[in-house]
């Protein structure tokens, strides 16, 4: 016999503009939940793994649904902005591939036409593929409450599973994006059982900007789903830093990655195997990479 799962009981606001969204979350703090495209959300209510008082929705806030690019500024992503209206954004496809990879992957088209970035991100799953793309690129998300504007960067969003930064009364306005120096490139690759519409077992991504020269200027690897919270790789990126790119180099690296992860066993993996796919995907990207740059072993 089926199980009819139903919501708790909530009262439903719209608010028309930023301000009286503020206002309602600051009035209602612990109680409230924002929804933006509620892929994630109407599930964990529906679950009763949530049950706000208040939901919020902010989809249709002009503040929050803004999409803007400009070479001195970066690219800045409203927290509203669904995946669809994201990833048909010519700079995006053009200047920020690596994110137009990791957002690619979100969903089926109907969840890509609701769910959002922002929404990614806070919802906090460490398997979230926007995540290590968002790291890698040096974003940083815009939290405004009714007195207070502050800028966290993603390698700095995350606490736990499921939580954030984000304080009570507060909100994601928007996500920032430095605009990529030239002789950069990065790549995101996950595995998951189906090719689509599934949740990563593991995910890599990397990111480098080489110099005249062809040493390693900056790299960031970032990994998903194998930790509890979106990990940032540092120390596989030291092993890379400052050098010239090699095979060994990379093969070293995503060694040094697969250390630094500290995966969990569930019934889409083991730890060993999560583990072992880290080095694959942190050496593949590494490798995709190095390719776009033009360096070859």
């Amino acid at each position: 016999m089926t199980t009819i799962q139903t919501m708790a009981e909530f009262t439903y606001q719209k608010p028309r503009s930023l301000r009286e969204a503020l206002g309602l979350l600051n009035k209602n703090k612990t109680r409230a939940r924002v929804i933006a495209g509620g892929t994630d959300l109407v599930l964990q209510m529906k679950q009763r793994l949530l049950k706000p008082a208040v939901v919020v929705d902010v989809k249709n806030i002009p503040d929050l649904n803004r999409l803007e690019w400009r070479k001195r500024g970066g690219l800045r992503i409203g927290a509203a902005v669904p995946l669809s209206k994201l990833l048909a954004f010519e700079p995006i496809q053009e200047e920020f591939k690596l994110l137009y990879q990791a957002c690619g992957v979100i969903g089926s088209a109907q969840i890509k036409n609701r769910a959002t970035v922002g929404g990614n991100i806070c919802n906090a799953a460490p398997s979230a593929d926007a995540a290590p793309a968002l790291i890698c690129l040096e974003a940083k998300a815009v939290l405004k409450s009714s007195g207070e504007m502050r800028k966290v960067a993603l390698d700095k969003f995350f606490v736990s599973p499921g939580k954030t930064v984000i304080r009570d009364g507060e909100i994601l306005t928007e996500i920032q994006i430095p605009a990529p120096p030239a002789n950069t490139t990065g790549y995101y690759l996950r595995h998951t059982t189906r090719a689509e519409m599934d949740i990563t077992v593991a995910g890599a991504a990397s990111w480098l900007e080489l110099t005249k020269e062809g040493k390693v200027k900056k790299i960031r690897i970032a990994l998903s789903a194998v930790a509890p919270v979106p990990l940032r790789s540092y120390q596989a990126e030291g092993v890379l830093k400052g050098k010239i790119m090699t095979a060994e180099a990379i093969e070293a690296a995503a060694e040094v990655a697969a250390a630094e992860a500290s995966p969990i066993t569930d019934v889409r993996g083991s730890a060993e195997y999560r583990r072992e796919l880290v080095k694959v995907l942190t050496r593949r990207t590494l490798l995709k990479c190095a390719a776009e740059l033009g360096i070859t072993f």
